[in-house]
């Protein structure tokens, strides 16, 4: 991991800005102990994501479609969402070889086929929940990783920001978790 410039959720646009990742971009499948292949498989892997940089939050990161194995998703009826900048997200599931019928992850993925003119970029790639809310012990687990460094997820599991050791919400702290809804 090369040395990174910290950056301030603070100092991050409203309207939110879209840049370029420079740096690799990967989410890790760990299946539970029990299956039969316990393998970790890696779901996406990319050096050429998108990010979304929006004031108080870690930004979140857009994968092309030809970095992910898509033969392991699914489009999920679970839910779509509005987001005001970006338009109607669609979510997808995580099916495994293997468990066809039944998703190991349930909508905590998600895409925009149609963004608003200012994401125009994003069209069609895959965004991560850093957590992938689940069973772990029965169906697995998954882990994210940016520029090589595990990273942790933005609190309070709506926004799906990906947080790093160089990104700081300085004194006042990120959007997420309790009393920040009203920010």
């Amino acid at each position: 991991m090369a040395a990174r410039t910290v950056e301030n959720v603070w100092n991050y646009p409203r309207p939110p800005l879209l840049e370029r990742v420079p740096y690799n971009l990967k989410v890790v499948w760990h299946p539970p102990a029990s299956a039969a292949n316990s393998t970790p498989i890696t779901i996406a892997d990319t050096s050429h994501a998108w990010a979304v940089k929006e004031t108080s939050h870690p930004p979140t990161y857009y994968f092309p479609p030809t970095d992910v194995k898509t033969e392991y998703l699914r489009e999920s009826n679970a839910r779509k969402t509005m987001c005001e900048w970006k338009g109607v997200a669609h979510y997808w599931d995580l099916v495994l070889p293997g468990a066809a019928t039944s998703p190991a992850v349930k909508a905590r993925i998600w895409s925009y086929p149609s963004p608003t003119p200012l994401a125009r970029d994003l069209r069609d790639h895959l965004c991560f929940y850093p957590s992938p809310q689940t069973d772990t012990e029965r169906v697995g687990t998954w882990e994210c990783f940016a520029d090589g460094e595990k990273v942790e997820p933005q609190k309070g599991d709506f926004y799906g920001g990906w947080k790093t050791s160089w990104i700081t919400g300085g004194k006042k702290g990120m959007k997420g978790g309790p009393g920040t809804w009203d920010w």
